[in-house]
């Protein structure tokens, strides 16, 4: 068996914020392969650390990471990049896109460590390594003290974020001093909860809060302009609010499915909404570059729809460690080696239209110090296994916890999924249609 001869690293370094140390430091930690010390990096990374036959590689929820294994006649060589399509243009310029296909590339589970050491042929299985486990059902089940502690949490993670932007050296020579603020805005109870949070800890900073803005996407008549509306009249914040107009015939699919590299058709949907509002802002501020949404939130807070997935009970949802963040589980059957599960494998929908339009995109929500708190939740002693009851404590949480933060009654809307807000569910569905099959022909055919 062959040791790894070559690694090339295509992760972006400029990507990695990282709030308590610099990156050498946080790769030196990676490369322990001790998992404490991985979880005490306190930001958003994707990391490679190789020494000698020992290569490490670990990501933040937010940040994707994959790796394609070549084989070449000097021994293997592992590439890693974010993205499916730069793995297969480093492989062409070195004559082996012969050997590439898109279900041949690895996504790096977020939250786990994974060691390839020894890699080879023939072709070992790597290693994984836990370095996030939080506790579970750690919090009394008393609503006002879980909010708190919940909102408290996210605060903490925007105010990092803010002091980030604002810290001497970040603005270049062709951005202003003090940069704008945007927030993907539905008026849903996640971005809400963004946009109220992060308006407050802006004025506890002592950051002009005229740099904030609240982007919503009207791509055809969708309900969640009329909901945007709402929800910031009822705060008294309605001047923060900009409208970004789209029109149902502004979908490519192929676009979005060669942009987002998966074909489940809810990500899909999502990122081409995501991928609208990106181009929409882009096009009328051609120099911004912060925006935040609310990814994670209903993840979190496990709100989604069970009835809508036949492999879910609630006792599936409320009993498994991280369920919608990571699927199954690693060495799962369940578990995608080429996409990874749950939130590790769709929070592309958010990354990727983001950074196609040269955004430098935050989701507070997907921190490790927000899921701890939310994985603290006793979800079986508040619900006891009651659906319905599972539903409404997502609002409920958020809205006692955004009151308590920053004073603000935070009005609660209905659960409706940022695409379906945007354009009526019917009108989207006749544009994407709904055969995730063709869908994933369609991405295959872009190697083809």
């Amino acid at each position: 068996m062959l040791p790894v001869s070559r690694v090339v690293d295509l992760v972006d370094p400029t990507l990695n914020h990282i709030a308590n140390m610099n990156v050498a430091e946080a790769r030196a930690r990676v490369l322990s392969g001790d998992p404490a010390a991985v979880r005490a990096i306190d930001g958003s990374f994707a990391l490679v650390a190789q020494e000698g036959r020992t290569v490490r590689l670990a990501r933040s929820m937010d940040r994707p990471m994959r790796y394609f294994l070549a084989k070449r006649h000097e021994g293997p060589a592992l590439y890693v990049a974010d993205r499916i399509d730069t793995l297969h243009r480093a492989l062409a310029a070195d004559g082996l896109a012969g050997q590439f296909h898109p279900s041949y590339t690895r996504m790096v589970p977020a939250h786990y460590l994974v060691d390839l050491a020894l890699v080879g042929c023939p072709d070992p299985d790597p290693t994984y390594t836990r370095f996030f486990t939080p506790g579970r059902a750690t919090i009394p089940a008393d609503l006002d003290e879980i909010g708190r502690r919940y909102i408290g949490a996210l605060a903490d993670e925007i105010a990092k974020w803010l002091g980030q932007i604002d810290a001497p050296g970040q603005a270049s020579r062709s951005s202003p001093p003090a940069p704008p603020i945007g927030v993907a805005f539905s008026g849903g109870i996640d971005s809400g909860s963004i946009f109220l949070v992060t308006y407050h800890v802006m004025l506890r900073l002592g950051m002009a809060p005229a740099r904030l803005k609240a982007f919503v996407l009207n791509a055809g008549d969708g309900p969640d302009v009329v909901q945007a509306r709402d929800f910031l009249a009822s705060v008294g914040l309605s001047l923060f609010l900009e409208e970004i107009p789209a029109q149902p015939e502004d979908i490519d699919v192929c676009e979005t499915l060669r942009v987002l590299e998966d074909y489940k058709r809810l990500d899909v949907e999502c990122a081409a909404m995501g991928l609208r509002l990106c181009r929409g802002i882009r096009e009328r501020y051609p120099d911004w570059r912060y925006l935040a949404d609310g990814d994670g939130g209903d993840e979190n807070l496990k709100d989604y729809p069970i009835e809508e997935n036949p492999e879910l009970t609630i006792r599936s949802v409320v009993d498994n460690l991280m369920l919608y963040q990571e699927g199954w589980g690693v060495s799962r059957i369940k578990h995608s080696l080429t996409y990874s599960g749950g939130l590790s494998r769709s929070y592309v929908r958010t990354y990727a239209p983001a950074r196609r339009y040269g955004f430098d995109g935050f989701s507070p929500y997907t921190r490790p110090n927000v899921i701890e708190v939310a994985e603290g939740i006793p979800f079986a002693a508040l619900t006891e296994y009651d659906v319905p009851a599972l539903y409404s404590l997502k609002g409920d949480i958020v809205r006692r916890g955004v009151r308590a933060v920053t004073g603000l009654d935070m009005p609660v809307f209905p659960k409706r999924r940022f695409q379906h807000g945007a354009m009526p569910e019917g009108a989207l569905r006749a544009r994407i249609g709904q055969d995730e099959g063709a869908l994933r022909r369609t991405f295959h055919d872009l190697y083809s």
